[in-house]
């Protein structure tokens, strides 16, 4: 039974290993490749700006908080 199971997953492994896994990648001209990144770059760079607006809404929130919290202290 292990010989057979073995035997399966060679012929299995084997036959995965024969398929070209990037056969589509490699037909690809300069132009789709450098547009690709583009469109990376430009979706990193959306989404590194929609992080900092978080971050600085979030400051704005500490801030103020802080501010309340600065004036109940005066008030008592």
């Amino acid at each position: 039974m292990k010989r057979i199971a073995a035997f399966i997953l060679l012929a299995v492994l084997s036959v995965a290993g024969s398929i070209p896994a990037s056969a589509e990648k490699e037909n690809r001209s300069i132009g789709e490749n450098s547009r690709e990144a583009r469109k990376a770059a430009k979706q990193q760079q959306k989404a590194s700006k929609k992080i900092a607006k978080k971050q600085r809404k979030a400051a704005k929130k500490y801030q103020k908080q802080q501010r309340k919290a600065a004036k109940l202290q005066r008030r008592k």
